[in-house]
């Protein structure tokens, strides 16, 4: 597919094309899982990049929990791990596949066209049987110069005011989608309007990305011609539908970046819980 590579693809581009690998694992109640996990083991020369440090913004009343990084400080770190316009990025993270479209959308939104995600990850690698080590990449520094595409993302204003024939998608776990359960926020349910296609739902049951025929089904409700906003919590695993949508051909996909927990920020924000998802 457009953006997903496999194993066996990443290792042949091994010593023919400029590559940078980032690995980006991480896990959102556990902010040491990442850096434990890349010092235990990774692929050779990748670099590590942190959700909290690299990937997100510090947090203030409104933005959301994984606030977008200062984009200059983040140009600077791709630039010390080697980045440039002119490097194809791989992205990995493990087999959740939650991190690894974050920092895909990240750095297509500044600008970058030559970036991957690794279908299935690190484990997806170790399982294809090809090297890892605990040695500490180096790179050398270059510049990278962000081209910021603000029509790709939406704010807390937008939201309110869209169109009706403008499509927001939750892309939370059904029972979170519903007000159910919810791990991590003080209030329970989803944007008003919104409907639900959890992310985890286009990644199969090895950790891989599904197939694009099986994408297609999943997404076949959606119709091409109309916008659609992917929301999520915190502007994180809503990348994983962005990267399966735009792999299929569509083009007017917006991410909220700030996702239900900018949209409860707010007071006068109200929350609905019932099954808005009339598309289906």
């Amino acid at each position: 597919m457009t953006y997903i590579i496999s194993a066996e693809t990443l290792h042949g581009w091994m010593g023919e094309k400029a590559l940078v690998l980032i690995d980006v694992r991480a896990h959102l109640q556990d902010e040491n899982f990442g850096k434990n996990a890349y010092e235990k083991g990774h692929l050779p020369g990748a670099h590590f990049l942190d959700l909290k440090e690299d990937l997100s913004g510090k947090v203030e009343k409104h933005g959301g929990n994984h606030p977008f990084p200062d984009f200059t400080q983040f140009a600077r770190k791709l630039g010390d791990i080697g980045v440039d316009h002119e490097k194809t990025v791989v992205v990995y993270d493990d087999e959740s596949n939650m991190f690894a479209p974050r920092a895909w959308f990240l750095l297509r939104h500044l600008g970058h066209r030559q970036v991957y995600v690794l279908n299935g990850g690190y484990k997806a690698w170790q399982a294809a049987g090809y090297e890892v080590t605990t040695d500490q990449a180096h790179a050398k520094a270059t510049t990278f110069t962000p081209q910021v595409n603000d029509a790709e993302v939406v704010r807390v204003e937008e939201i309110k005011n869209r169109q009706e024939d403008v499509i927001l998608i939750d892309a939370r776990a059904q029972e979170r989608y519903l007000g159910i359960e919810e791990p991590l926020y003080a209030k329970k349910g989803h944007i008003p309007g919104a409907i639900n296609y959890f992310w985890g739902q286009a990644v199969d049951e090895t950790g891989r990305w599904k197939d694009e025929e099986s994408l297609r089904e999943h997404f076949k409700a959606l119709p091409k011609d109309k916008p659609i906003i992917m929301s999520c919590g915190s502007g994180v695993s809503a990348c994983g539908n962005i990267l399966a949508l735009r792999s299929l051909g569509f083009d007017n996909v917006k991410l909220y970046p700030g996702g239900f927990s900018d949209w409860i920020s707010y007071d006068e924000n109200k929350v609905e819980t019932k099954d808005e998802s009339k598309l289906k």
